[in-house]
């Protein structure tokens, strides 16, 4: 029987200003087991680094606030535990890749010092300083760069080779849990695909459970086990990586996404993507969020909150599924 890592249970996320509320996240709910990876899917603006923020403990404090939900790591809820309890589980047993390498880093550090940073805060089996200088250099070699690097600074670095100095210091304490926040953006085509697969194998010589957040679905399909599909702060498909890539019923915006996608097969057709935008976050709209975008919506569908349809852990949020 797997083990559940993470459980997250309506968790709810607002930025607040004197002027305006803008309600980021709204009450998402999903799991992830020991080993499995989870893809965050969605476009700019959905909701997923607000998301990772929170579960974290990272959010801005004078702005931002989590109003309502769990957030169980390992049978603890993260959003009780005080800021100190926190700086033992960051880093730890859950890290996060973020997203744009160059401002991750320390311009002014070599790399090796912020690798081994994180060995030096959680040194739970007492390391000495030679054991976490070797410790580093074996972390380096396993992201592909060479170890006599680690006293160089980030600008000798490619975007690419930065961002493995990045997974470097989220893996090098071995977490339990790491969420990676759109590893490849920005990255060329055959760079992606090494980062990937970096993580990948990382993933099972430690056995670590991942968050992927991404807009790509080509990425989704290599790597994960579970998605979650988010629009406007709430997750409104969920399943298996089979339920969404093969399944026969999906959520009108899951299939937006899809026939956004070229075609691998030669097809000429043009590509059809999701009129309008996402709704203004500092409203909360009557009925379905997605409405004023989708092909299908009735008169029901803007007037009332749409429940969530469940088959076999499929779950998609939408009057219509399963009609």
């Amino acid at each position: 029987m797997k083990k559940t890592v993470l459980d997250v249970k309506n968790l709810a996320i607002q930025y607040e200003t004197d002027l305006e509320t803008v309600y980021a996240v709204n009450g998402i709910s999903f799991s992830l087991d020991a080993g499995e990876t989870l893809g965050l899917v969605g476009e700019t603006g959905a909701g997923k680094t607000t998301t990772a923020l929170g579960i974290l403990g990272l959010l801005p404090e004078r702005t931002a606030r989590v109003t309502n939900g769990e957030v169980r790591f390992q049978d603890r809820n993260l959003l009780k535990l005080n800021e100190q309890d926190m700086l033992k589980v960051r880093g730890s047993k859950i890290s996060m890749i973020f997203q744009d390498p160059m401002t991750a880093l320390n311009p002014v550090l070599p790399i090796g010092k912020q690798i081994g940073e994180a060995v030096y805060l959680h040194n739970e089996d007492n390391l000495s300083q030679a054991q976490i200088e070797e410790k580093v250099e074996e972390t380096l070699e396993l992201v592909g760069i060479p170890k006599e690097r680690k006293v160089e600074y980030p600008y000798q670095f490619s975007g690419g080779m930065r961002q493995r100095v990045v997974i470097a210091i989220a893996l090098i304490c071995n977490p339990d849990l790491l969420i990676a926040d759109e590893p490849t953006t920005a990255l060329d085509v055959t760079i992606q695909a090494q980062i990937l697969t970096i993580i990948c194998n990382l993933q099972r010589k430690y056995k670590t459970s991942v968050i992927m957040i991404t807009h790509d679905l080509g990425v989704v399909a290599e790597t994960c086990d579970k998605v979650a599909i988010m629009y406007a702060g709430e997750i409104v498909e969920y399943g298996s990586l089979r339920d969404i890539f093969t399944g026969e019923t999906h959520h009108p915006y899951t299939e937006g996404l899809f026939r956004s996608l070229p075609s691998l097969t030669g097809d000429s057709k043009r590509l059809k993507p999701i009129e309008g935008l996402m709704p203004d976050p500092t409203e909360k709209p009557q009925g379905c969020w997605f409405a004023p975008r989708c092909g299908r919506c009735t008169q029901k569908c803007r007037q009332e909150a749409p429940p969530v349809w469940e088959q076999e852990g499929h779950q998609i949020r939408c009057h219509l599924a399963g009609q």
